[in-house]
């Protein structure tokens, strides 16, 4: 049985269970990856957080009813870590159009069956079917296709011997990463490639040690003598200068309005600015397998179909309106039948999702019907601190809570 389940009655049950690890325990503990039924040190909730079943302002609430800031900071700065990624990519969207270009070109080479790529094909196959001969490698990717997640540290030695000692591309390795996590994310799984890589902060990338290992797996593994522990970083790539976050307008009332669900945000119920608002109708669709042009994990596909339906029953509840998965193909006749004026969804931040988006509001602009983006005030708040470094938000981190009005 999966320990990830679908469902924000899951999440809110889970988040309970951690929340008396989440202070020193989690600070002392975090880096220890115990094995695939042994990752009781950290949360475990980063799908659901991926995903919007619970929000990161709910957990830093929860978490800081129970220890103060100093005692759980850690945990609270590490919820602030996707924050902080996709804020950064919010700020640079070209970077993730380059690093797509980059992969179709790397997925190219992999999926021509002639010439001189031959070799190379043969060696990334080997790693995506965990037959390198390197056994933690091997073992962390049977995980991973099985259970859709592994723990942060060994996700940084993973890309590390994937780019340093493998000798792949950190694109590839990214887009592996991407079509089996459950908690798959543009901007947290793209960056922190591009960061081991040596890409993200220029000239300092990071290098997976033999005797590192050893100590944070508690002894199952020491690769010695198996890594390239003397690797140079990537050569740097131009990173574009910081935007803006833009400015969003309010939805209208007095509209036919219905809410319209995606996999970046499926708790509507607490979406912002939804007060006044005639909500006739709720609809939503998910498209996990448009994260890569290779095929996407059925876990990952089977686990985002069942966050949507759940998503879909808690918010027709809450609003006492008829709500339901809506196709492409079926959106007409929905929006037809229901004679809806205005669609309100929450904001998605860069990747495929985001793509969606702008194809669905495409598709309401030549039927005369409004989309209206809402973004969540944590993201507001959170993300103009992402246009440095890491250190630049985290400083931000207690002052902004308290403006977010979590004490």
């Amino acid at each position: 049985m999966s320990r990830f389940l679908p469902s924000r009655a899951a999440a809110l049950t889970q988040l309970a269970a951690f929340l008396p690890k989440a202070g020193a325990h989690y600070a002392n503990e975090r880096n220890a990856d115990r094995g695939p039924m042994g990752h009781d040190n950290v949360s475990l909730l980063s799908p659901a957080v991926r995903h919007r079943l619970i929000t990161e302002a709910e957990i830093a609430a929860a978490v800081l009813d129970r220890f103060a800031f100093s005692t759980s900071e850690k945990f609270i700065q590490e919820v602030c870590w996707r924050t902080y990624w996709k804020g950064w990519l919010e700020l640079r969207p070209r970077v993730w159009a380059d690093y797509q270009s980059t992969l179709r070109e790397q997925i190219a080479r992999v999926s021509d069956g002639a010439g001189l790529d031959r070799p190379f094909r043969k060696r990334w196959q080997a790693a995506v079917d965990g037959n390198t001969g390197i056994a933690c490698f091997d073992a962390w990717v049977e995980e991973l296709r099985t259970t859709g997640y592994l723990h942060n540290h060994t996700r940084m030695w993973f890309a590390s011997i994937w780019i340093f000692t493998l000798n792949l591309p950190w694109a590839l390795g990214a887009d592996f990463f991407y079509r089996h996590l459950l908690d798959g994310d543009p901007a947290s799984n793209t960056l922190s490639w591009r960061w081991v890589a040596g890409l993200q902060t220029r000239g300092k990338h990071y290098l997976a040690r033999a005797e590192n290992i050893q100590k944070y797996t508690g002894n199952r593994y020491w690769p010695k003598g198996e890594l390239n522990e003397d690797a140079a970083p990537l050569p740097p790539d131009d990173i574009p200068a910081a935007g803006r976050i833009s400015e969003l307008p309010l939805p209208k009332s007095g509209l036919r309005t219905a809410l319209w669900l995606h996999e970046d945000d499926l708790c509507a119920e607490s979406w912002p600015d939804l007060d006044g608002l005639d909500i006739v109708a709720i609809g939503g669709d998910v498209t996990p397998d448009a994260r890569s042009w290779l095929p996407v994990s059925a876990a990952v596909i089977d686990w985002t179909d069942a966050a949507l339906t759940d998503g879909l029953q808690r918010a027709g509840a809450h609003f006492g309106r008829p709500a339901t998965r809506v196709r492409p193909s079926e959106r007409h006749r929905w929006l037809e039948d229901h004679g809806i004026q205005q669609v309100v969804t929450a904001y998605a931040t860069v990747g495929p999702v985001a793509d969606a988006v702008k194809a669905l509001e495409r598709e309401l602009t030549t039927r005369g019907i409004a989309l209206v983006r809402v973004r969540r005030d944590w993201d507001t708040a959170f993300w103009p601190h992402a246009s440095k470094g890491f250190f630049q938000l985290r400083e931000r981190i207690r002052p902004v809570l308290g403006e977010l009005g979590i004490p």
